[in-house]
């Protein structure tokens, strides 16, 4: 198949041929056609898979419709908004949307983009809202204040895009993207993509889409040929850096990517690395914009080897020269390190994640292999094997990602029947097996992974990567877990006195002098 026999406007397949693409990837393939009929889509399709120009592609046949001979043309000076709405959960993954819209429609004469993400000064957004605007790709919080001041106008939407709705759900977007959606026609076409549409992504989607298809692309059960896993266990802290400087010391390391549970460990780490002479820097959602763009340059200018980064902020990394993926901290979710190992081997390139894990890690190392469903192979280095015993890990039984069985029948429009990748259940149910609150990872369906239960260790930041900011009341404290409040001292200082010697607290609320009992003993 080639994009030729897709039905796609002659100025976008040029631009596809300038950009060296002549063969739809299997997403696209199957995404592309129903989004030009205008079906409301929702597709399960891993990193690097092409999911961009998937919707990408279709909202600009929408603009080269819209400004055809008959359609109606809109008034000059009158605010219209876009006609295309994409959400995306990180600045850098409305980055990346915003550089695919403009490759593939540079020759969508006068097409206008803009991004709408927090970080940046308002103004120039400000003035992008009151132009011509054809594809607005927007981070939920930032898009939520132009609406409440009244300078963002979605009523002329015609396509809603999600991308990687469950990140955005996973980073308490829900309510924005429910505010959002509540400005905008009812008689638009929505697109969702997700790695998952199990739990509140499922309820979601059955609430904003209008009879679906589903698309189940490049599933996180397949084998990623072209990465190669390594587990290695350490003993300690130590050890695991010890691992880490004979790692990003190899030949075969050309750019590497260190990910880390927590803003802290990735500005620590950094610097850790720096005095030992690489050259790195650290990226996450605590950093100004115009830093984090001039990091993301430094990468794909090669002028750094190595990126300390954490989940949020790696969100839309596409490099191709990043040889190595290293996870130093384990992920929160094992969705992540899917999205995680796919920052490498792209571009037709091979790659090699590596996972350093303590013991502690084992519970979490076992959460990532019942939803790959397959072992990451341990392997160790000559000089610094671990002394202690590796630990034991249970093998589980997986789940498909639409809420059923995994799909051993190919991919494409599943419709839930047999062992189909959108299973025999209803959509949206609770996952068979155990009550909820027993699921313990005993082969049902996987327990909701959450920041509670997460083991961290001293030298951790209690702050997670949530955008740079802590939940009101909650304070960093090493040693706790995720998102622990710090200890709470009680004192009765100001409250109560401290009651005298010889004396007792009466009814009423005043202190009487208590009354020696005979015998010499006082009550």
């Amino acid at each position: 198949m080639s994009f030729d026999t897709l039905g796609l406007n002659p100025a976008i397949t040029r631009a596809l041929t300038d950009a060296g693409y002549t063969e739809p990837t299997e997403v696209q393939a199957s995404a592309i056609p129903p989004a030009l009929e205008g079906c409301d889509l929702m597709v399960a399709s891993s990193t690097g898979s092409g999911k961009t120009a998937s919707f990408i592609l279709p909202a600009l046949q929408r603009i080269l419709a819209a400004r055809g001979d008959n359609a109606k043309r809109r008034e000059k000076g009158v605010v219209y908004g876009p006609r295309i709405l994409v959400l995306a959960p990180t600045r850098e993954l409305a980055m990346q949307v915003d550089k695919a819209a403009v490759t593939y429609g540079r020759h969508v004469q006068g097409l206008r983009c803009t991004t709408v993400v927090g970080g940046v000064p308002y103004g120039a957004q400000l003035k992008a809202l009151r132009g011509p605007l054809d594809i607005m790709i927007a981070t939920p919080g930032r898009l939520l204040d132009h609406l409440t001041s009244g300078k963002a106008i979605l009523e002329n939407v015609e396509m809603l895009v999600l991308d990687e709705a469950d990140r955005m759900l996973d980073m308490g977007f829900i309510d924005d993207i429910r505010t959002v959606v509540d400005h905008l026609p009812e008689g638009r076409q929505t697109v969702m993509y997700s790695a998952t549409f199990v739990g509140h992504v499922g309820r979601l989607a059955q609430d904003l889409l209008r009879d679906p298809q589903r698309i189940e692309i490049a599933s996180h059960t397949d084998t990623h040929e072209n990465i190669e896993q390594r587990l290695h266990w350490a003993d300690n802290k130590s050890h695991k850096d010890a691992l880490l400087d004979h790692i990003l010391t190899e030949k075969e390391m050309e750019q590497a990517v260190v990910f880390t549970s927590t803003q802290r460990d990735a500005d620590w780490l950094a610097d850790r690395l720096a005095d030992m002479g690489h050259s790195v820097a650290a990226l996450h959602g605590g950093m100004p914009q115009g830093r984090r763009t001039r990091v993301l340059q430094g990468l794909r200018n090669r002028q750094l080897r190595v990126l300390v980064a954490t989940d949020v902020a790696a969100r839309g990394i596409d490099v191709p020269t990043i040889s190595h993926v290293i996870n130093y901290g384990l992920p929160m979710k094992a969705e992540d390190y899917v999205h995680r190992i796919g920052r490498t081997g792209r571009a037709g390139r091979n790659g090699l994640a590596v996972t350093l894990a303590e013991r502690m890690d084992s519970g979490m190392i076992r959460r990532i292999q019942h939803f790959t469903t397959q072992n990451i192979p341990v392997a160790t280095i000559t000089g610094l094997e671990p002394k202690q015993p590796e630990p034991r890990l249970f093998p589980q039984r997986p789940e498909g990602r639409f809420g059923g069985k995994p799909s051993h029948h190919g991919h494409g429009h599943g419709q839930g029947h047999g062992k189909g990748g959108f299973g025999g259940k209803p959509f949206g149910s609770k996952p068979f097996g155990k009550p909820a609150h027993q699921q313990r990872g005993d082969g049902f369906a996987p327990r909701e992974w959450t920041p509670f239960e997460r083991n961290d260790r001293g030298h951790q930041d209690a702050r997670r990567d949530n955008g740079g900011f802590v939940p009101h009341g909650q304070q960093a404290h090493a040693g706790r877990g995720a998102f622990d409040r710090a200890p709470i001292e009680r004192k009765t200082q100001g409250f109560a006195p401290a009651p005298r010697k010889g004396v007792a607290p009466a009814k009423g609320g005043f202190n009487k002098p208590q009354r020696p009992r005979q015998g010499g003993f006082s009550r």
